[in-house]
């Protein structure tokens, strides 16, 4: 065990946040955490059931005193966003996490640490095992697959929970208060391209683009980052103008709701060609790390002589596809006019993969209005069909509207001042928070999301900030000890 972790206060929490580092549960691969919150439920002598999509409930009843309070929800999702070093040998559906103290944070060694949302669920699990915890009638709510679909939170079923208040622990910034969120959408693009010989007289290369840092395609979209696939295609652009490059391959970026860390691709130029384009490459790396000398410090591009490969992509197919990726939104598109410094709109350009013939490019578009983020998709629709692309959505799921009368807002607002001494900023999020989807199966229910500070979710990066735990813990206490009466 990690004795430094345990360590740390308030240890109840931290005891279970540990417990979940070693749990597997990556999105789509939580068997084995859903067991483990079945044991853990049912070892309480708590009721606990999971419904038809996986989803855990436990319920425990109200303390001494406290029956005649409302009915609270206390909400997380039960997996973790997979990324790692690509230096790391590492399996996410059998290796343990390895958390660390570094300084005023908790980190993960060269992986997600999992903080998203593992604290929140280990917050919850501190309330339920509690003896000392003053509520009135609580459900715990431990959803799974939040990060690649929202599974659980769709697959919800309308009367399955009693509570009135719904507490989300997935927000990222201790002293905000979450009342609102961004709606999401998959734009799924495919071509076909035709295998053809390689032409005489070819060398070939692989060209890496690595080094960046990633992160949360909705939280850290507005930090100006590199993106993988962007870079890749400038590249390809330029060197088919100028090189007589034909392509063979492209991977790139490997989450939807990641930004890409890593693009690749495998292509061909006359021999002839050779010394001017190892010169240009090293001139475009220049460009490119001066550019994002601040944002990407570690940024890398390598270009690599490998075999020759089998076939190229045929040359019609090979420019629409390096013009189409080119001119796709990517990155910042509106900034909201209503909550100063929240994205409104976005796209993250997520993957790219080829193989057998086909391209398959997957972008997440978010926007807490609709009808942005529906003109977003028409936009990139556009660029794809033009390039004889096949384009569907999917995925869609709501953004979360601010209710500025929210009962549960005033309550812990002023539980927060009286506790610390200040107000705490009411914010929106420009990322997928469950309580959306939630809300429309349970359109009654008073919701509110927080958490502690964590920092770049979604990335080997990702770390937790020790201090804000002990003061998200003591909030919640708090919050639960003065929910108003039915």
């Amino acid at each position: 065990m990690s004795k430094e972790i345990l360590d740390l206060e308030p240890k109840n929490v931290w005891k279970h946040f540990y417990s979940l580092t070693q749990i597997p549960r990556p999105s789509k691969k939580e068997h084995q955490v859903i067991q483990f919150m079945v044991d853990f439920g049912k070892g309480l002598g708590l009721e606990t059931r999971v419904d038809d999509v996986g989803n855990v409930i436990i319920r425990k009843p109200a303390t001494p005193g406290m029956e005649n309070r409302k009915g609270v929800i206390l909400q997380g999702h039960l997996d973790m966003v997979p990324q790692k070093n690509t230096d790391l040998e590492f399996d996410f559906e059998t290796d343990p996490i390895q958390p660390h103290v570094e300084g005023e944070w908790v980190k993960a060694r060269g992986t997600t640490l999992g903080s998203d949302n593992g604290m929140g669920v280990a917050a919850a699990m501190a309330v339920l095992e509690s003896k000392d915890v003053d509520h009135g009638p609580l459900e715990a709510l431990f959803t799974i697959d939040e990060e690649t679909g929202m599974t659980g939170a769709f697959g919800m079923k309308p009367g399955l929970l009693k509570g009135d208040i719904l507490l989300n622990m997935d927000s990222e910034d201790e002293g905000e208060l979450y009342v609102g969120c961004a709606g999401g959408t998959n734009a799924n693009i495919r071509m076909k391209f035709r295998q053809e010989q390689v032409p005489a007289g070819r060398i070939a290369y692989k060209l890496l683009i690595g080094g960046l840092k990633g992160g949360h395609s909705g939280i850290d979209i507005h930090l100006g980052r590199g993106n993988s696939n962007k870079i890749l295609f400038r590249y390809l652009l330029h060197c088919e103008k100028k090189h007589q490059m034909r392509l063979t391959s492209v991977d790139g970026g490997n989450l939807r709701n990641a930004i890409p860390r890593d693009a690749s691709a495998v292509f061909t130029i006359p021999e002839r060609n050779k010394k001017k384009f190892e010169k240009c490459i090293q001139e475009f790396f220049r460009t490119v790390k001066n550019e994002l000398s601040v944002t990407e410090p570690t940024l890398k591009i390598e270009a690599i002589p490998v075999e020759l490969p089998a076939f190229v992509m045929d040359r019609r197919t090979q420019k629409r596809f390096i013009r189409a990726v080119y001119g796709c939104p990517n990155g910042v598109v509106r900034m909201s006019d209503t909550m100063p410094g929240v994205v409104e709109t976005s796209s993250n350009l997520a993957t790219i993969k080829c193989s057998d013939g086909q391209i398959n490019i997957q972008c997440l578009m978010r926007s807490s209005v609709d009808s942005a983020k529906e003109d977003l998709g028409f936009a990139i629709e556009s660029v794809f069909k033009l390039a004889g692309a096949e384009v569907w959505f999917d995925g869609s799921y709501p953004g979360w509207k601010p209710n500025p009368d929210s009962p549960i807002l005033k309550g812990m607002l002023a539980v927060y001042k009286k506790k610390f001494g200040k107000v705490p900023a009411i914010m929106a999020i420009h990322a997928g928070l469950e309580c959306g989807i939630l809300g429309a199966a349970y359109p009654h229910w008073d919701m509110i999301s927080f958490g502690p500070t964590i920092r770049h979710p979604h990335s080997p990066d990702e770390k937790v900030n020790i201090a804000t735990v002990g003061k998200f813990w003591e909030f919640l206490v708090e919050t639960l000890k003065n929910v108003p009466v039915k």
